[in-house]
């Protein structure tokens, strides 16, 4: 996949000429070399400027001066990172993104960035938010909001940590770009398309299971939520390997809705328009595959993306449907929008022939997740406690968040069917996105299992400083940054 260009860069960075100069200051500036470097260059401008809050140390304030006294750049930019205690394990991949969406509103030949990080996680989250923030969610427009420059170059920055860093905004970016397409571009077929050219590019092996193969498999599950569509849907499996060809894999298995309408359980209008992003699961999975063969992850890993359109029409399933999933499990539709975890099943039964040692999926499942986390922290239910600890510790390493959820024994009865073994939702609305898991739980067996659902991070409604509006590519970062551990 080709990227922006982006160099380590070792000269003198205030003397050598660039189109645009981005320095990092947090709230100890007096202490940072950089701004006392700019500072005695500048015979003390900068330093006026900071003393009299002309310019922010706030986290993702950007300050713009132009034709900067004795500098050789026409264009400095100062990006605040707070605090250096304030705990934000996000604040440099954050600094870096604002810093580019703010100067690359035009045509810019090459920025230099300076000061943005100092432990290896910091410096990689940095580069991977510079390629984030200068690039926006117009894929469409003739004119766009945000250019990327021709060269990104990083003062300090090792080339390893350069490199990683490149590859894990490449793939964070990969995830947005496929969640702002748009349904009418993307939908199971061309989603396979993608899944090839990522395949190819990175050497991942991929496995494409078509209706007939579905319909074979007996996928009864995805096929009833697919049946309102006129495009067929798939199962991708991609496989990497990074360790001997005998180890366990880690499954990753991705909800793939290419556009929701919530099936004759229709969605109002305003909560339709974005569900296009309700295959953000699977593309977060495509995102994470690509970081970790590209950075050589020493892991198995196998991705499971379940692709359908989820549509009404006179053969679309229905309220009081029972389907029967691949496991054999049969199931009362008591819901048509609660369609992701249908999907999910089947994918979850496929994960399981490969004999992970652990499976882990990432879905927009539920709007009851919003309402209990909101919409920066990503639930987080699972029937291991090891694996909840280690998912959790790196997402917070990372300034992405989860939090989990309960998962009790009690919340199961609430899906217990009546007219089948088990129905898609629970008891009215409480607990919605534990209810949810727990249905999902029943396709895992006893391999260790920890669901995920981003529907509150995975999509930004309006812009944030950090970032244009549309994709997140959230928790695409953190579980680059597992698989490396």
């Amino acid at each position: 996949m080709a990227t922006m260009k982006i160099e380590s860069f070792s000269a003198d960075w205030i003397e050598t000429p660039c189109d645009a100069l981005v320095v990092a200051a947090d709230e100890d500036w007096r202490a940072r070399q950089e701004i006392q470097q700019l500072s005695t260059a500048t015979q003390g401008w900068l330093s006026r400027l900071l003393e009299s809050g002309e310019i922010s140390t706030k986290p993702n304030k950007v300050t713009v001066l132009l034709g900067p006294p004795q500098i050789a750049s026409p264009l400095l930019a100062i990006v605040g990172t707070g605090s250096r205690t304030s705990g934000l394990n996000n604040i440099h991949f954050r600094a870096a993104s604002a810093a580019m969406k703010t100067i690359c509103t035009r045509k810019r030949g090459t920025v230099r960035l300076v000061g943005l990080g100092a432990s290896p996680l910091e410096l990689r989250a940095a580069v991977a938010g510079s390629m984030v923030g200068c690039v926006g969610q117009d894929l469409f427009r003739a004119e766009k909001s945000l250019i990327e420059p021709d060269l990104i170059e990083w003062v300090g920055v090792s080339d390893p940590q350069l490199r990683a860093g490149q590859t894990i905004g490449e793939s964070i970016n990969i995830t947005r770009r496929l969640v702002n397409l748009p349904p009418n571009y993307l939908y199971p077929e061309t989603f396979e398309n993608e899944a090839r050219a990522v395949a190819v590019d990175c050497g991942l092996s991929i496995e494409v299971w078509d209706k007939a193969k579905l319909e074979q498999e007996r996928c009864g599950a995805l096929l009833g939520v697919a049946r309102g569509s006129v495009r067929d849907p798939r199962i991708i499996i991609l496989r990497y390997q990074g360790s001997s060809p005998d180890a366990e894999p880690l499954a990753l298995v991705g909800k793939g809705v290419t556009f929701d309408s919530g099936g004759y359980s229709i969605k109002p209008t305003d909560g339709m328009l974005t569900m296009k992003c309700d295959m953000a699961g699977a593309a977060t999975v495509l995102g994470i595959l690509n970081a970790a063969a590209k950075l050589r992850a020493k892991r198995n890993i196998v991705g499971v993306l379940g692709l359908v359109e989820n549509l009404i029409s006179g053969d679309a399933f229905k309220l009081g449907d029972v389907l029967t999933a691949r496991s054999g499990k049969t199931i009362e539709i008591h819901n048509t929008d609660a369609e992701g975890r249908l999907v999910l099943a089947d994918c979850l039964n496929v994960a399981l022939d490969q004999k992970p040692s652990q499976i882990v999926d990432f879905a927009t499942l539920t709007g009851a997740c919003v309402v209990a986390l909101g919409t920066e922290v990503a639930g987080l239910m699972t029937n291991n406690s090891k694996l909840q600890s280690e998912i959790q510790s790196f997402s917070e390493r990372c300034g992405e968040h989860t939090w989990p959820l309960p998962m009790h024994s009690f919340y199961t009865e609430q899906i217990a069917g009546k007219v089948a073994d088990i129905k898609n939702v629970g008891e009215g609305r409480w607990g919605g996105a534990i209810t949810a898991a727990k249905f999902l739980e029943e396709f895992v067996a006893e391999t260790p299992w920890a669901h995920l659902d981003i529907a509150g991070p995975a999509f930004y409604d309006s812009p944030k400083p950090w970032a244009d509006a549309g994709g997140s590519g959230v928790l695409v970062r953190s579980f680059a940054e597992w698989l490396l551990a």
